[in-house]
């Protein structure tokens, strides 16, 4: 079975591009489960329930999100009743969930794990224990699983990679918005990347309006951040899973570049 896994999706740019081509990527690519990482996707900072509801009528079956989930507080009951918009399960116990199962397109049940980074992060419990929780209160008939470990480090992710190898099916991270070259599979049959790359506008700093970017660098003062508006690529990363063993057969980069 085939996974799609799309980079931070930021702000209204990020929203257009997945609305213009994740239709065609999912039916071009016989993609079975279709996840993205939409903790930016208002503006850049956090997601409210409609755009939620938006980006799974694109086709999305799985929303993963870290740190900014939290900007609109209009989501907080929205994550209880909407268990596939998933925030970093290692955050104490509140709203919403960091792990949920689904089925996919060919009838597989999967599952997806939301973790989140603790180094230059916010204080949270520990993700490698976190994992080892909820692992072991999946289904052992559950192979497929799918962990984004949003994380700042790369140290961080690619430590988590060899946590999981052999154990989960992949983990790709995500938060630093600029995709990584190092896409493979780990000797225990785990696909792995340290960042998917963002979704969005490239023609800025991480998505920030780049002049906006630069005064703060330059002055030193705090400034508004807007996001940018141009420039925008979708960034993901297509896992072709062996349902049977959970192991990873193939895993490859998938970049769109749209204006």
């Amino acid at each position: 079975m085939k996974i799609l896994f799309v980079g931070d999706i930021f702000g209204a740019p990020g929203r257009r591009i997945v609305a213009d081509h994740v239709e065609d990527i999912v039916k071009t690519n016989k993609i079975d489960l279709a996840i993205a990482n939409a903790e930016n996707a208002a503006g850049g900072f956090g997601i409210t329930p409609a755009i939620a509801e938006d980006l799974f009528a694109l086709g999305l079956d799985v929303l993963t999100s870290g740190n900014h989930v939290w900007d609109k507080r209009e989501l907080y009951d929205y994550l209880n009743r909407q268990p596939r918009l998933l925030r970093p399960a290692n955050y104490p116990e509140g709203p919403g969930h960091g792990l949920v199962t689904v089925r996919a397109r060919n009838g597989v049940e999967c599952a997806i794990i939301n973790l989140q980074g603790r180094t230059y992060m916010p204080s949270t419990d520990c993700p490698f224990r976190k994992a080892d929780s909820l692992l072991s209160q999946l289904d052992p008939a559950v192979k497929v699983k799918f962990v984004d470990f949003h994380a700042e480090v790369t140290s961080e992710k690619m430590a988590m990679g060899w946590y999981l190898d052999g154990r989960v099916s992949a983990v790709v991270g995500t938060h630093t918005h600029v995709p990584t070259a190092d896409t493979r599979i780990l000797p225990g049959g785990t696909a792995y990347q340290t960042d998917c790359g963002m979704t969005g506008p490239y023609r800025s700093v991480i998505g920030v309006d780049t002049d906006t970017i630069l005064q703060r660098f330059l002055s030193g003062l705090p400034v508004r951040m807007e996001a940018a508006k141009h420039g925008a690529e979708l960034h993901s990363v297509i896992v072709d899973v062996d349902e049977e063993t959970g192991k990873t057969r193939t895993v490859r980069r998938h970049t769109i570049n749209g204006d």
